[in-house]
Formats: structure tokens, sequence, C-alpha cells
């Protein structure tokens, strides 16, 4: 499978979250989205989600249509976040997950940013996607995003599916990127290549174990290891053998712990609880971990899902990100779908030009 990459000279830069952002993209859930009779929970987990972003972010917040538009404001003002803080815009969605259909956003030799607008297939066709493959497009089309910061390829990949440390240095699952429902026949060296080409890596650390019942994304990495900085690796663990996934997670572990940084050493790592099982009303087991975090400017978005767990994940992200500002939200209504708060949202880091943005990226608090 030949995949034709843009010949640039030199190689783009894929931000680390950790890096300031000038903004926090969110796709406001709706009717439509299949929540049913949950939609109501749902909203309010996001609003509990936008309030707490806002303390950090500006937030541009994706909504389906005008009158969708208006009942999104009115519930951030009940919520008491200042209009300020967020810039409200339409576009027709599937889903909620942001992470998945949002821009991947890097930055150009020189320092500009650029916009890469990945072809979005539902994670391998399962799900309908015409509208989320067309949400940054019709973005940029209306005027949110500047056209000239705008590229649309031609090739599958979803935000959650990559962690970048901000170096050249991508961490990903086999499962997932080298899925034949992606990018068909494409092998380990193509998809490397591709990688290489739009995103500038030069060094890609492949993950073969690690997997949440529930989670139908094929082993997204958000959901099982992230870079907190160049030497640090937070990671989904399970220490009861009596767990489903007990193996899978344990196997991961010891292929972390295998890995080195870019200066040889082994990453530090930092073990996340698994919750108590949590299942759906059909008895289907939940993919909730705390590995689904958000970075925002000075701080830190941890899911919470009612579970004594949470406040051990949420203390030892704090201990490992001494200055960072941990927060805590409720996430358990939206793991109904499979994802949690980092799918629900995608960083769009500074340089990234939105319309009616005033606010700098440094702003935080109210």
């Amino acid at each position: 499978m030949n995949v034709p990459v843009h010949p640039d000279c030199q190689k783009p830069r894929l931000p680390a979250e950790w890096e300031p952002h000038a903004a926090l993209m969110i796709t406001w859930p709706h009717a439509d989205n299949g929540w049913g009779a949950s939609l109501e929970a749902v909203e309010t987990c996001f609003e509990g989600l936008a309030a707490a972003a806002a303390r950090f972010d500006p937030l541009l917040i994706v909504c389906r249509d005008g009158a969708h538009l208006a009942s999104v404001r009115t519930r951030l003002a009940h919520a008491g976040i200042p209009a300020e803080r967020t810039i409200l815009a339409e576009a027709p969605s599937n889903d909620v997950w942001a992470r998945d259909h949002g821009p991947i956003a890097v930055t150009r030799p020189g320092g500009a940013a650029q916009l890469l607008d990945f072809r979005f297939n539902g994670w391998g066709r399962r799900y309908p996607h015409r509208d989320d493959d067309l949400v940054t497009h019709r973005l940029t089309e209306t005027g949110v995003f500047g056209a000239g910061s705008y590229r649309r390829i031609e090739w599958v990949l979803e935000g959650g599916s990559i962690d970048s440390d901000g170096a050249g240095t991508l961490l990903t699952t086999r499962s997932c990127l080298m899925n034949a429902n992606r990018n068909g026949g494409a092998d380990q060296n193509q998809i490397e290549e591709q990688l290489s080409a739009r995103l500038g890596a030069n060094r890609i650390l492949w993950l073969r174990s690690g997997w949440l019942q529930g989670d139908d994304t094929d082993g997204h990495v958000d959901q099982l290891a992230r870079f907190l900085d160049r030497e640090t690796i937070a990671y989904t663990a399970c220490t009861d053998p009596d767990d489903i996934h007990y193996e899978t997670l344990q196997a991961m572990a010891e292929e972390l712990a295998s890995l080195r940084t870019l200066r040889g050493d082994p990453y530090r790592l930092v073990p996340l609880p698994l919750p108590a099982p949590q299942f759906d009303d059909d008895g289907n087991r939940l993919p909730a971990a705390y590995a689904n975090f958000v970075f925002v400017n000075g701080g830190l978005i941890v899911p919470a899902y009612g579970d004594p767990a949470d406040t051990v994940a949420a203390a030892r992200l704090a201990q490992a990100l001494p200055g960072r500002t941990v927060v805590r939200v409720p996430a358990r209504p939206i793991i109904s779908q499979g994802g949690s708060l980092h799918c629900a949202t995608m960083h769009l880091p500074a340089g990234v030009a939105i319309d009616g943005l005033t606010i700098p990226a440094s702003a935080s608090g109210w």
C-alpha cells in the first residue's frame, strides 16, 4: 500500500500535551449521539469538564447547529463559566470524541502551527462517522480555524492512538495502528514513514500488550500509557490476579520497564490503579481508566469514577507533577460509550489561530 507523503524539506514537530495550549476543544453531546436517557447525565458531566478546563484553558466548544449552540451557551452560563472563556462554533457531529475527530496540530520549522485533518473512519468503520470526519474541515470553512494552516491528510489516524514527548518520540500500540481496519495493508515501515513525515516522529515506541474490556478503539494508548514528561510514563496497572486484565497489563508494565528515554535511561513509571469493575445496564464492563487524564495550562484534569482508587490515582499524578494543579472531574456517565475525559477533548497548542480567541494562552483562573 503506497501512501503519498508531502515532500517537506524539514520535519514538523508534534508538541507534547503538557506544552502551552491556545485552547481546548470539546464537541458537545446531543440527542443524536446515541446517549438515550443518559443524555442529561452526560451533559452534566460535560459541564463539569468545561468548568474545570476553563480555569486553565480557553475552550472551543463545537455544537451541532444554532439551536444546540444556544442551549449549550445557557448550560455554560448556569455552570458559572464566563462567556469570555469560551468560543462556540457550529459543526454537525456523530460522537463527542474530539480527541479522534479533532485536528492534530504540529509546528512547522520556524514555529508556525499547522492543523492536520487526518481521515477518521469511525474506529475501523465500527460506527457512523461522516460528520465527525468533516468537523475540522467545516470549522476551517466557517473561519474558526485559519485556512492557511489547514491540511487534509487522506490517511487514518486518531489522536487517542498516539502520545508524544514533544522531542520526536511517539508511544503507541500495535493493536490499533497496525490493524487492517485503519489503513488497509500498511505495514510497520509504511506507518512509521507516515508518522515521521506528518508528525516529525523519529522514534516509535510500540506496545504489544495492553487492553481494556469495553474499549472499542482496538487499544488506544491514551487509555493505557501516557507521557508525563520526557522521562516519565504513567500507565494503567492491575495488581489483582483474578481481574481479566491482569496478564495483559502486567505484560505491558514489563514492556514499559524495558523502554529507554532519549538519554538511554529507563523511564520513571507511575502506576495508576484500576477502579473496581464498572458495568453498563446490560452487564458489560466499561473501560474506566485514569490514564485518560487531560493536560491543561498549569493543571491536570483526572477522571473520577466514584471509587476509592480515584484518590490514589490523583495523588500519584499530583506527586509526579508537582507544578500542576490536579482537578478530579466525574466521568462515570461518559464511559458507557467507551471513552473518558481525554477522549472527549483535543488540545490546540499555542500558535493555533482560533477566530474570536482573545484570551492569552497563559491565562489561568477566573
